[in-house]
């Protein structure tokens, strides 16, 4: 049974992620503070439902006492702020930043009387090794993102709680569409076929779990809006080869003749299957 929500504080609202989260709860009538950071407020999507916005230098530098300010009279905090540039995000000093970051605002928010707080993980918290990856599969991150990612979840699922707070962490997979950065995989891919040119790619015989950004939005909504706790799979459940996914899109354009399978060497640490349970 879905939640009563007078007012949600939404962070990351001009990101990938966070735009289709800020319409997702637009469509659900639900108000919205957005949190963003400073010079970005016109990348906002429009949103009926979005009450005001508040800027800063940086979300994650802010004290316990400037969240418990922001959060006055909020219901739930969607959290989906983080430091996401593309080829470096796995390995950037910033996801100390953004952990250290967090747990203040979840501070601040406890302080304030926030009921419910949902963050958002990733799959790389995962042994990945495992490759069919459920809730209950062991936690091994191997890089600095997910090293962050897992660190946060794991102090918050303990302490929030305890404190008398929901506490939902939506675990993120392989993403895609609308609002993507040009220099991910499946943009490439289709700005390569409609210009007519060749795109070199691996043997694509990795498996992964896609799903649509608007899609992935929705099941963060219903969640967090709903009664689960701890940890959740935000993901299709669908395994597909990057192979497979590449001729899906070139088919779109009736062009599979321009994948160039092969002129790029396999990413030796690169998982070889990495999917979820929903």
């Amino acid at each position: 049974m879905a939640r009563a929500v007078t007012l949600a504080l939404l962070t990351g609202a001009t990101g990938f992620v966070g735009r289709q989260l800020l319409a997702r709860l637009g469509e659900r009538g639900i108000a919205v503070r957005a949190v963003v950071r400073e010079g970005t407020q016109d990348r906002l999507s429009a949103c009926d439902t979005l009450q005001n916005v508040i800027s800063t230098p940086s979300l994650f530098h802010e004290s316990a006492q400037w969240w418990e300010e922001v959060s006055q009279g909020v219901d739930l905090v969607i959290h989906a702020a983080w430091y996401a540039q593309p080829g470096q995000y796995l390995v950037a000093p910033e996801n100390m930043e953004c952990l250290t970051g967090t747990i203040t605002m979840a501070q601040g928010c406890l302080q304030s009387g926030v009921k419910r707080f949902v963050g958002l993980g990733t799959c790389f918290e995962y042994d990945v090794s495992h490759g069919l990856l459920g809730i209950d599969t062991p936690l091994r991150p191997t890089s600095p993102y997910g090293d962050a990612k897992a660190a946060t979840y794991l102090a918050l699922s303990h302490w929030l709680p305890q404190a008398g707070m929901e506490f939902l962490w939506c675990r993120l997979f392989y993403l895609h569409g609308e609002g993507e950065d040009e220099r991910r995989f499946v943009p490439y891919l289709r700005a390569k076929l409609q210009a007519g040119e060749t795109a070199d790619l691996t043997s694509g015989q990795q498996v992964r779990d896609y799903l649509d950004v608007r899609d992935a939005a929705a099941m963060i909504v219903d969640r967090a809006l709903g009664r689960a706790q701890g940890a959740v799979n935000i993901c299709s459940g669908i395994p597909i080869t990057i192979r497979a996914m590449a001729e899906s899109i070139a088919d779109e354009n009736g062009r599979r003749d321009l994948l160039n399978f092969g002129a790029r060497p396999d990413n030796l640490v690169d998982p070889p299957h990495v999917v979820g349970q929903p």
